[in-house]
């Protein structure tokens, strides 16, 4: 039995049937055989592929919408431009480079990465060599400063607990064992507090998923968005609220069972933006699908320029680039943007109020 396995096996035993939310912390955050310590996620050779490693022009424009909201408030200095979960930090070098030429953005900024991998902190080093950033684990340690945030495919893979509706209330979904083998299983029912707005909008059968996480994430950001100004694009698959079980592992680019290989694969769930956005301590804009965001911002019009320098091959994979990441059928629908912004300012360019 690998060695992950064991552990859970092991834990199981010992203390019962564990929820997804520990499960996946596990599979994810093992510091020995978890797996962001021991694969690559990223990229063609990986599991997954996200928008800033698809083109360049997506990082551009997430760019140049924040340095825009920069301006539209007084272009404080110093701020804070942090993103969350940098991946492979091909989105900040692709932020970095579009605003190079927006006057004083760069001598103002403080570029802060919240990345607890050292894997990939060494790959955002690599990817920002003159960038200096400052590398943190998690928002605790953040400088109190304006802040301008980026947070693309970072809360899908927090860890979520899902709870099935019944006749008395919630079951939570746990998982256990059947002999050797990892099984999702339900505990009785109960009245669940947090919940019971939930009872209006689900029947019998349903599962609703949550994620504290995502909230103390978003209340800690937002907090300095209303204390110190500044703005935030949270970028990620889901939609306004959670409903069905969305829980799933990604391998090699296909799904594969969840409970099969711990460790050797991804594991993500949607994002619920509503509860985000309750989360919020500054205003939230209207919920956006990625495919529009990027239209208003004229991603159509940069593909256009792009194009006039290339040909062949070069040019086909430009072309299934921009239908990739703004096609209702590909990304422009299932990926969603809320903006962040303080109370009676000008919503980050993109987004509406």
């Amino acid at each position: 039995m690998p060695p992950l396995k064991r552990h859970i096996v092991n834990r199981i035993q010992a203390n019962g049937p564990m929820t997804l939310a520990e499960y996946m912390s596990v599979c994810l955050l093992h510091p020995e055989h978890g797996y962001y310590t021991t694969q690559t996620a990223l990229g063609a050779d990986g599991d997954f592929i996200t928008a800033p490693e698809i083109s360049q022009m997506f990082g551009e424009l997430v760019g140049l919408s924040l340095a825009q909201a920069w301006l539209d408030q007084g272009a404080p200095s110093p701020f804070m431009l942090l993103e969350l979960g940098p991946g492979r930090g091909t989105l900040m070098a692709d932020i970095q480079r579009a605003t190079a030429r927006v006057p004083g953005f760069h001598d103002a900024a403080q570029l802060h990465l919240v990345e607890a991998s050292p894997r990939m902190r060494a790959a955002q080093k690599s990817a920002l060599p003159d960038a200096d950033p400052i590398w943190h684990d998690d928002l605790s340690t953040l400088p109190d400063l304006p802040t301008f945030a980026v947070a693309n495919e970072f809360f899908d893979a927090l860890p979520i607990r899902q709870f099935q509706r019944g006749q008395d209330g919630w079951s939570e979904r746990v998982v256990g064992l059947d002999g050797d083998a990892l099984t999702l299983g339900l505990t009785a029912d109960a009245p669940l507090a947090p919940l019971e707005h939930r009872m209006a909008d689900t029947k019998d059968g349903d599962i609703v998923e949550t994620c504290a996480t995502a909230e103390a994430i978003i209340d800690a950001l937002t907090a300095k968005i209303a204390d110190h100004g500044g703005a935030a694009l949270v970028i990620d698959y889901g939609d306004w609220h959670s409903l069905g079980d969305t829980f799933q592992a990604l391998r090699g680019h296909k799904t594969t069972d969840p409970l099969a290989d711990p460790g050797l694969a991804d594991l993500t769930a949607h994002v619920d933006f509503e509860a985000l956005a309750k989360a919020a301590r500054c205003a939230h804009s209207r919920l956006t699908p990625q495919g529009v965001f990027l239209e208003r911002l004229g991603i159509t019009q940069r593909a256009q320029a792009l194009a006039t320098r290339m040909s062949g091959p070069a040019l086909e994979a430009h072309i299934a680039a921009h239908r990739r990441l703004t096609h209702p059928e590909e990304m422009g629908h299932l990926f969603k943007v809320l903006g962040f912004y303080p109370e009676g300012a000008t919503p980050p360019p993109g987004v509406e109020a």
